[in-house]
């Protein structure tokens, strides 16, 4: 068994971390926008900083389940987020527009679906 309290507290961290992005990513129509103003910078350097929260957070939700509940969610790619994290955290000046981008759109509502399941799931 694992603390549920945990548990709850890092999907909370996950979900928290998903909709700012999602709030952040609201104007960007594609990953130029990202490079073609301060602000559409401004608002890369915003988004880049969730998913190195979320990756950690996935890493710690990991660990504190023993690993068995992340296999129950295979909606999502659990080592792609935490993968992601590393390489924002360790390669920040590098990052790539188009896949900032694509996480954007692709990843982060499938990733919100998920871990708002996994809150009911696992809080009953």
């Amino acid at each position: 068994m694992y603390d549920a309290e945990l548990v709850a507290e890092l999907l909370n961290q996950i979900l928290v971390a998903a909709h700012r992005i999602e709030r952040r990513f609201g104007p960007i129509r594609n990953a130029n926008d990202f490079l073609s103003s301060d602000e559409g910078i401004d608002h890369l350097d915003g988004i880049a900083m969730m998913p190195i929260v979320i990756g950690e957070s996935v890493k710690n939700l990991d660990k504190a389940t023993s690993g068995t509940l992340l296999p129950r969610f295979p909606e999502v790619d659990w080592k792609g987020a935490k993968g992601v994290r590393d390489v924002i955290s360790h390669h920040y000046m590098d990052l790539n527009a188009e896949v900032i981008f694509d996480i954007c759109q692709t990843f982060i509502p499938s990733l919100i679906a998920t871990a708002e399941k996994m809150q009911r799931e696992t809080t009953v």
